[in-house]
């Protein structure tokens, strides 16, 4: 559909999610499921569809949740777990996904 993009997405991954507490005491926010898919997957398809191929999600809160659910591989995408703390904010996110 879309042509391969060498740009790189960043996808912050690692509040609280404090809004979907009765979810996010178990699971992160991004994990939560829509359709029976994790909210971040669908996000990341949504921009492989446009053929963006390399992820960078910084995570934090359950950030091993994460971790493992992309232990498999999802097609042709090049996805990278970050840690960035836990209790970091969103421009210490940033700065450390500098590298």
């Amino acid at each position: 559909m879309g042509k391969n993009i060498n740009m790189k997405v960043v996808l912050l991954a690692g509040g609280f999610g404090t809004i979907l507490s009765e979810y996010t005491n178990t699971i992160p926010k991004p994990m939560v499921k829509i359709n029976g898919k994790p909210i971040l997957l669908h996000i990341i398809k949504f921009y492989a569809k446009y053929g963006f191929k390399n992820f960078y999600i910084a995570l934090g809160y359950k950030g091993e949740i994460i971790r493992k659910f992309f232990k498999k591989k999802i097609s042709n995408l090049n996805i990278n777990l970050v840690d960035t703390g836990k209790n970091t904010m969103t421009g210490g996110r940033l700065k450390r996904l500098k590298k």
